[in-house]
This record gives C-alpha cells, sequence and structure tokens, in this order.
C-alpha cells in the first residue's frame, strides 16, 4: 500500500480565488464543488462558497481548499501550517516562488544558505506561508 498526503487549506470567503491562483503557479486546473451542490441547505449568501476544491497539477503539486462557513468559528491562527515546496531545478523553483510573491509577505529572501543551494520562505497574500528549497540529501 502506497499513501499520499495533500494539503488541505481551509480559508473564509477566499478558497477559489486561492485555488485559481494556485493554478496559476503551478499549472492544473482547480475542481471545485460549492456548499449548495455538496449540503442538502445552505444560506443562499454562501452557496456559491467552496466546500471542496482541489487543485492537482502534472508536476506533482496537490493541494485542497475549503471555505468554512460563517456558521462555524473559523482562525486563521499565526503561521498555523508551512506548505513546503522542494524540488531540484532551480529555474523551476524561482518560477514557483515569483509567482507566489505577487501580494506577498516575504520572511527569508530565495537565495542560498547554509544548508541549501536555494532557500526561501514568504507568506502568501491569502496567509498561507510556503518554504521553497532545493531538495539535498543529507547523510545519516
Amino acid at each position: 500500500m502506497s499513501i499520499t498526503t495533500t494539503t488541505h487549506l481551509n480559508f473564509r470567503n477566499s478558497a477559489r480565488e486561492a485555488l485559481y491562483f494556485y493554478a496559476s503557479v503551478f499549472g492544473g486546473e482547480p475542481v471545485i464543488a460549492t456548499h449548495a451542490q455538496a449540503y442538502p441547505s445552505f444560506p443562499p449568501e454562501e452557496a456559491d462558497l467552496v466546500a471542496f476544491g482541489q487543485l492537482q497539477s502534472s508536476n506533482g503539486f496537490s493541494i485542497m481548499a475549503y471555505d468554512v462557513p460563517a456558521a462555524r468559528p473559523y482562525d486563521a491562527g499565526i503561521a498555523p501550517i508551512f506548505v513546503s515546496i522542494r524540488g531540484n531545478d532551480e529555474a523551476e523553483l524561482t518560477r514557483y516562488w515569483n509567482g507566489l510573491s505577487d501580494g506577498a509577505t516575504i520572511i527569508q529572501p530565495l537565495a542560498p544558505s547554509g544548508w541549501t543551494p536555494l532557500f526561501g520562505m514568504l507568506t502568501d497574500r491569502f496567509g498561507v506561508t510556503f518554504v521553497l528549497d532545493i531538495a539535498v540529501a543529507y547523510a545519516g
């Protein structure tokens, strides 16, 4: 048996926008089911919000998204998760960085570091923190 883990992000009214933004950076086409499609009855003002959203790109990027309904408490917290994008192609990683940087807060600029040829950290315009780096082999 093998398993795959996929980061599932919660939003308040911006899951659709986030999915399309990530598609513009990583490729792929978002798949979205709205609250109205997924649940028997839902307040009309929230019917079009995302109940199930997923993006899978051909390069292996996979993410899910959900709009937490107004009736449920939601607090994004401060850096509750990091999404790690790790690869071995500096040009490709830099392209993702440049896409995610649009409207982002840069925590650590993309640059060489003591443990990898390229590392950077940012919080995107949706409040999600991404860590991008080149994978290196560690002696164990």
